[in-house]
């Protein structure tokens, strides 16, 4: 199903009746250290981009973020004046 290499790699298979996405790995809490006030443009990869130079990342600004819980709806429009916290990239250790 996955990548040998995939974060999602050792997951166990969920029920896509109940459930669309993809998440049934452990998270583990991410202490994040900015603080994003989302806007309505606003997007997961776009942040992502910003931050970390990289929009592949998006995931990274999800699980710091479990309130917005499907990494599918990328359109943050409907958090729009929620704070999120975006967290240091696990690869650099840094933003």
């Amino acid at each position: 199903m996955f990548e040998k290499d995939s974060r999602y790699a050792e997951t166990t298979p969920f029920d896509p009746e109940h459930f669309r996405g993809t998440r049934p790995r452990a998270i583990p809490i991410t202490p994040g250290v900015i603080e994003h006030k989302l806007v309505p443009e606003d997007r997961l990869d776009r942040l992502a981009a910003y931050y970390y130079r990289d929009p592949a990342k998006w995931w990274l600004i999800l699980d710091a973020n479990p309130e917005i819980f499907f990494g599918g709806d990328l359109d943050m429009g409907k958090h729009a004046g929620e704070v999120i916290v975006i967290p240091p990239d696990v690869a650099w250790g840094r933003y």
